[in-house]
């Protein structure tokens, strides 16, 4: 491989790392992030017609 090739590569891997570990910090180090969650109940069609049935 040529010289361009090498540099190439390792910026490119570099970058990637470096985003990868930013992004693992990220979520290992923000506070208070749990009020921001937000869920997802399944509530299909056939289960509010059994609610309104009781």
């Amino acid at each position: 491989m040529t010289l361009g090739g090498w540099i190439i590569m390792l910026v490119s891997v570099g970058t990637v790392s470096t985003l990868f570990t930013w992004c693992i910090y990220k979520v290992l180090t923000t506070e208070g992030e749990e009020e921001k969650l937000h869920g997802f109940e399944a509530e299909t069609p056939d289960m509010q017609d059994k609610e309104k049935d009781s």
